[in-house]
């Protein structure tokens, strides 16, 4: 009878190791990766970046906005009017360098200049502007105009690449806290196993069946598996932190609760929210990488600025021409006897800085090339690697599930062995250490699975639209 009470204590203690809390409130990787998205302050900051960079290109757009400029000026001294002059213009910048300009100019005094003498209606015009060199096929706006596009694309590759950057960090954080988990339930379903252990063998030891010296033994598997306990708690409790990190509501930071628990089967929403079911290394293509993206959007707006160095080698030829007339209203009136045009010539002697210019922007672009084919190398050798290590942590599952399982077995064995005398605690409390290695080297490499599984995600560097 009391034998049979000790075979009851060990049966009891191996199915309640399969024993889960059923009243702790769940948070799932998917959701979890949701609320970081949503709510964390660098994903946020991520969004203002490519706010910066249509603010950026709307100020360049202002370069071709159409002016309107009066210039009024009136001097009258001792009753006298020496000159009351009014000049408004109307100007119309285009994408080269050309301009279009309407002309309004009425002076009255008497000490005007002799240039200065108008009719007494004043005098209109309506003509253009141009560079005819230099500054013709590029000029400072449209630099301005091109590079600012690039920019706000450039901005938007950026923000994906922060993104992602801070969903890596919350699911490492995520699965750090599962292995912390998952540890410290291993460790409290054991110490149940040792407890109920002890009460039996105590009971055995009281009834005479075995040695009392059994009872300082287990009560030693006790002791140790509270310690620990007590050092995964407190893992767990650090783990949890770490998580709380990453949670925010409405700019308020959110801490977890000890009730909330990870997803301790996470494969099928890692891969869903990370977006990359199904991807293997045949389909991986560098053409549509955010950071090789900005790269080349970098090196194009360079190029734009190398292509502006250069056009300031040419002479600089402006040219205008003004149809002058009292009379707008007539068309006819507008005709080539009456006009006011010049031509600027402008060529520096040597073109010392404008060739150092060039110099410096050739260099720039030859720098960001380097830097885009060894980004370019980088990138698909990181994720050859993580396909590769994926493979190698699929394989290392089946293995360490295989000695997690045959370890079971021996520990199953161990105790009905002991149930019939033929063993010893000694042998149970090896064969059970066994197994606890055996199961938190399985976490560990779980948790390393997902981790690579991150990993890939953070090398491709998407971000997910799904979360």
């Amino acid at each position: 009878m009391k034998r049979n009470l000790i075979v009851f204590f060990l049966l009891f203690s191996i199915f309640s190791v399969a024993q889960t809390p059923s009243n702790d409130l769940l948070l799932t990787f998917k959701e979890y990766l949701g609320y970081v998205k949503r709510f964390h302050p660098i994903a946020k900051q991520a969004e203002l970046t490519v706010s910066v960079g249509e603010a950026n290109l709307l100020r360049s757009r202002g370069a071709f906005d159409p002016k309107i400029n009066v210039d009024y000026n009136r001097k009258e001294f001792k009753d006298t009017e020496y000159f009351d002059q009014l000049n408004t213009t109307f100007k119309i910048p285009t994408w080269y360098g050309i301009e279009l300009k309407a002309n309004f100019e009425q002076n009255s005094g008497d000490f005007l200049n002799p240039e200065g003498f108008l009719p007494d209606d004043g005098l209109y015009s309506a003509g253009i502007s141009a560079s005819l060199l230099r500054g013709l096929l590029m000029n400072e706006r449209m630099a301005d105009l091109k590079t600012a596009k690039f920019f706000r694309e450039q901005t938007k590759a950026d923000r994906d690449i922060l993104v992602n950057q801070i969903l890596f960090d919350a699911a490492i954080a995520y699965f750090n806290w599962l292995k912390a988990y998952q540890e410290a339930e291993i460790y409290n379903n054991f110490l149940e196993n040792a407890q109920i252990r002890f009460q039996g063998i105590r009971q055995s030891a009281l009834a005479g069946d075995i040695a009392a010296i059994d009872t300082i033994e287990a009560k030693i598997a006790v002791e140790n598996r509270k310690l620990s306990l007590e050092q995964a708690n407190l893992e767990l409790f650090k783990k949890r932190l770490e998580v709380s990190n990453f949670l925010w509501i409405n700019d308020v930071p959110v801490e977890l609760q000890e009730e909330v628990i990870p997803d301790t089967n996470p494969a099928l929403d890692i891969d869903s929210s990370f977006e990359t079911m199904g991807l293997t290394l045949d389909q991986f293509t560098l053409e549509n990488h955010p950071k090789l993206r900005s790269l080349n959007l970098k090196i194009e707006a360079l190029d734009v600025d190398r292509r502006l160095k250069a056009n300031k080698l040419l002479p600089r030829l402006d040219a205008n021409y003004n149809f002058l007339t009292e009379t707008p209203e007539i068309a006819q009136s507008l005709n080539t006897f009456n006009y006011k045009g010049g031509i600027n010539f402008e060529l520096p002697l040597f073109l010392r800085k404008e060739r150092g210019d060039l110099r410096l922007a050739k260099f720039k672009v030859q720098d960001a090339q380097f830097d885009l084919k060894n980004e370019e190398l980088t990138i698909q050798n990181k994720v050859i690697a993580v396909f590769n290590a994926l493979e190698s942590f699929k394989r290392q599952n089946v293995l360490i599930s295989t000695i997690v399982q045959d370890n079971r077995v021996l520990l199953n064995a161990e105790e009905r062995k002991f149930s019939f005398g033929e063993s010893s605690l000694f042998l149970i409390n090896t064969r059970e250490l066994n197994l606890i290695n055996a199961e938190l080297k399985s976490i560990e490499v779980q948790n390393k699975f997902f981790e690579t599984k991150a990993k890939l995600f953070n090398s491709l560097a998407t971000n997910p639209t799904n979360l």
